[in-house]
């Protein structure tokens, strides 16, 4: 049985409906920026930002016996020799305080049909109960979870504070493939490509 989201788009791509606003959301246009004045507003930063299509990625860390993990936008394959991914974590996360404790993360790149697992993990739906959610442990003992469009298990390599975040530079010490259309986050909404 295949599900699909409601309601469809045919324009290649497909939209499917968040928690966060409701379908058919349009930021307000901004006006020209006058170049006298030095500071973005916070709305504004979002709202551009918002224009950026991203993948939807969980990362996830391992503290003893204990999983973390959170939905992020912002990862960045920055280098092939070695190979390098970076990802924002929001300062105040106990998986950002996992991965700098243990030097270790995992990514998983979620597909379509997990939007849901996107909205758990980024606080918009029930908590994640990792007993429950079908995840397999990488060779570095952190979860990734089952059914993905790819997966990466990583070794910190450095750590910068950037404003509410910290920016992590993992060295991709395993990459998997797996199947599914991705899940991309754009103007605050869930799509996929097909």
């Amino acid at each position: 049985m295949r599900v699909e989201a409601t309601p469809r788009i045919e324009l290649g791509m497909e939209v499917l409906q968040t928690s966060a606003l409701p379908l058919g959301y349009v930021a307000t246009r901004l006006p020209t920026p006058d170049s006298k004045i030095p500071h973005v507003s916070e709305r504004g930063f979002r709202d551009a930002m918002a224009r950026v299509a991203a993948g939807v990625v969980v990362v996830s860390a391992r503290l003893g016996d204990e999983f973390r993990g959170l939905t992020a936008s912002s990862l960045v394959s920055i280098s092939l020799d070695p190979a390098l991914v970076l990802v924002g974590l929001e300062r105040e996360s106990a998986t950002r305080a996992a991965v700098l404790e243990t030097k270790a993360f995992n990514v998983s790149v979620l597909t379509r049909a997990q939007e849901f697992i996107a909205d758990r993990f980024a606080g918009r739906a029930p908590t994640v109960d990792w007993r429950t959610l079908r995840h397999h442990l990488g060779s570095n003992g952190v979860p990734l979870i089952d059914g993905c469009a790819a997966w990466l298990e990583c070794r910190l390599t450095e750590s910068h504070p950037a404003g509410d975040h910290d920016i992590v530079i993992g060295e991709v010490e395993s990459a998997e493939i797996g199947e599914g259309d991705p899940l991309i986050l754009w103007d605050r909404a869930f799509w996929t490509l097909h």
